[in-house]
């Protein structure tokens, strides 16, 4: 192993001896409540340099009792003998996910390569992210029939089209039992929130008049499974930012005054690493110079928001397994990406993002720009359910419909029209039968 690949970082320690136990514990615990994994290595000064360390039975046997006897909860980490330039050092790899990890009964975080103690109120947003953690594992008193089989079949198509999963749907439970979403013939809560209509998920959406909440323009709840969520956000979100057209060569091109892609990956976040044991709805707000998207679920001290965007922060996931099984279906990535892609999707576009924590969560503001586009519906790809439902009717009668022709029948752009289609094609609601010229539109019943 070469020493110039061993330097001290948030996820790495080293020590010159075991005689520096005491702190290498503590930078253990640092490394565990930071990002749940890391490396130590007795024998090194902190710069890399190679001095070597007595290694016995008993040296390993010792090293091993100590972090049994110190730290809370108990890990069971690596820990061997190796060799580098030729000396002999200790090696010990770690990885937990209980935080928060506590040395002799303090708690510690990783800050670059130093240790600092966590103050009470930050051991209150880790075992918060701990009880929540907690709640998406436990059982609901739902069966799996109770899921919504609609939802589930449009997730395994996207799962599918992602290749992130490798079986096929049969029924909606038999893939809630192979997604872990089951327990006792009940379903999970993560599940309940995933798919069931009935659940806490709740988006409280609002468009205000100047930039205060003085006075507000339209009011809005939303409800239903996770996935309906994603969608139905979105779809305010189109139907009231501003847009812009212009006009290449024989092209129409609309641009939205925020990336899609953005808001799409803000909403995620939003929903996907909430604090489902806080009460609060998720919210979406208008104002007249911003667009804020909040989540009830609290930073950490210790991790800014701006860290993420960077590509420098590591996540410590509240729900796992919400989160990976959004994963699952492409809708989001691993590791904490988020906010880096909306950062790059907004510096492209010219766009003022912010990360914003709040006292009971956190808070994406895009700011707008004077002047951009018009928000009138020619322009606007408008998806409400009342939309729909009177799609739905013009297809059932006339399944040979042109896009042309829907997009004057429902007063839509062409451009909200191919949207509309997409999204309706991609949760199952219609299909394509036939050849491109020749064919025709099938309504799907439920």
């Amino acid at each position: 192993m070469s020493p110039v690949s061993l330097h001290e970082s948030e996820t790495l320690e080293l020590k010159r001896s075991t005689a520096e136990l005491g702190e290498a514990l503590k930078s253990i615990v640092a490394m565990l409540n930071k990002h749940q994994q890391g490396e130590l290595y007795f024998g090194l000064k902190d710069n890399g340099d190679v001095i070597g360390q007595d290694v016995s039975a008993k040296t390993l046997r010792d090293l091993s009792q100590s972090i049994h006897q110190h730290i809370e909860p108990k890990i069971f980490p690596k820990i061997g003998r190796v060799e580098i330039e030729g000396k002999d050092c200790v090696r010990v790899q770690f990885e937990g996910s209980q935080v928060p990890y506590f040395c002799d009964g303090r708690a510690y975080v990783r800050v670059a390569d130093q240790n600092r103690q966590i103050s009470p109120h930050e051991l209150e947003r880790l075992f918060g992210i701990r009880s929540s953690k907690k709640w998406e594992s436990e059982s609901s008193r739902r069966k799996p029939k109770e899921a919504n089989a609609r939802t589930i079949h449009m997730f395994m198509r996207e799962a599918r089209e992602a290749k992130r999963i490798n079986f096929t749907y049969q029924n909606a439970p038999s893939t809630l039992q192979k997604l872990g979403l089951v327990k006792n013939g009940r379903l999970l809560r993560a599940a309940e929130a995933l798919f069931c209509n009935e659940n806490i998920l709740e988006i409280q959406a609002a468009i205000f008049a100047g930039t205060d909440k003085l006075t507000f323009l339209d009011i809005q709840s939303f409800k239903g499974n996770l996935f309906t969520l994603l969608d139905r956000g979105e779809d305010y979100l189109r139907e009231h930012m501003s847009w812009r057209v212009e006009f290449g060569q024989m092209r129409r091109k609309e641009i939205p005054e925020v990336p899609i892609k953005a808001i799409r990956e803000a909403l995620v976040n939003s929903l996907v690493h909430r604090d489902y044991t806080n009460a609060k709805s998720n919210e979406i707000a208008i104002y007249k110079d911003r667009i804020e998207i909040y989540n009830p679920g609290e930073f950490l001290p210790s991790i800014s928001p701006q860290e993420y965007a960077n590509g420098e922060g590591e996540s410590i996931l509240r729900n796992t397994l919400i989160a990976e099984t959004v994963y699952k279906t492409g809708r989001s990535e691993r590791w904490g990406s988020g906010f880096k892609r909306i950062y790059d999707e907004c510096k492209a576009a010219g766009v003022q993002v912010e990360f914003k924590p709040v006292a009971t969560g956190f808070v994406v503001v895009f700011w707008r720009r004077e002047g951009f586009g018009s928000t009138t519906p020619n322009t606007t790809p408008k998806t409400t359910p009342k939309t729909d439902e009177r799609m739905l009717e013009l297809l059932g009668a006339e399944p040979t419909l042109s896009k042309e022709n829907l997009a004057a029948r429902l007063k839509l752009s062409l451009a909200g029209i191919k949207y509309h289609i997409k999204k309706m094609n991609k949760e199952g609601l219609i299909r394509w039968v036939g050849p491109t010229k020749g064919g025709h539109w099938e309504v799907i019943k439920p």
